[in-house]
């Protein structure tokens, strides 16, 4: 048979019957509470951690309770409890960091760093845009450049809202194919 816990549910649900085994343990809890508490937040980062390191260690010593004999080294026998219990924890943690003999070396960046290879790039996309004929040339100018909705492109070029949408669609399917911009990607 199971022994209950000391709960103010479980003594709200049966107030005619002992609901706990060792009374002097729950008004040590309500009494002390507070005090372990910190200790806990002390040892953890998050709250809730904390609550459930102390909610650990007082269950440790719920079981060890009738063997503590020195009823004046209670906080440092539960305390010892969290302490364990956190070194515990943090030696269960999983580890995804492994050591290797040679460092992985990082992926070469594509020349975005380097301002000479965006300014060759950014010339090589303008006399692509050049090659375009004027009113799609407008059109991606007027979408990309100075980014405009499409709606606001056609009232802009005074064109419906379909004929933006298909001639921006075969400009940019024309910038993909010229050579100067294949040879940058």
């Amino acid at each position: 048979m199971t022994t209950p816990v000391c709960t103010s549910a479980s003594a709200a649900a049966a107030p005619a019957r002992q609901t706990c085994t060792y009374p002097s343990f729950a008004s040590y809890v309500r009494a002390r509470q507070p005090v372990l508490l910190r200790t806990a937040r002390s040892l953890t980062a998050n709250p809730s951690d904390a609550e459930d390191l102390l909610q650990t260690a007082l269950a440790k010593t719920y079981v060890a309770w009738e063997r503590i004999e020195d009823q004046r080294a209670l906080d440092g026998y539960v305390r010892r409890a969290l302490l364990n219990t956190r070194t515990s924890q943090w030696r269960k943690r999983r580890v995804d960091e492994f050591a290797c003999d040679e460092l992985p070396e990082p992926e070469p960046v594509r020349g975005d760093d380097d301002p000479a290879e965006r300014q060759a790039l950014h010339d090589a996309m303008w006399r692509a845009v050049l090659k375009l004929p004027a009113r799609q040339r407008a059109m991606v100018v007027l979408r990309y450049y100075e980014d405009l909705s499409e709606a606001q492109t056609a009232e802009v070029l005074g064109v419906s809202v379909g004929t933006v949408k298909s001639a921006v669609s075969r400009a940019l399917g024309k910038l993909r194919e010229d050579p100067e911009l294949v040879l940058a990607r």
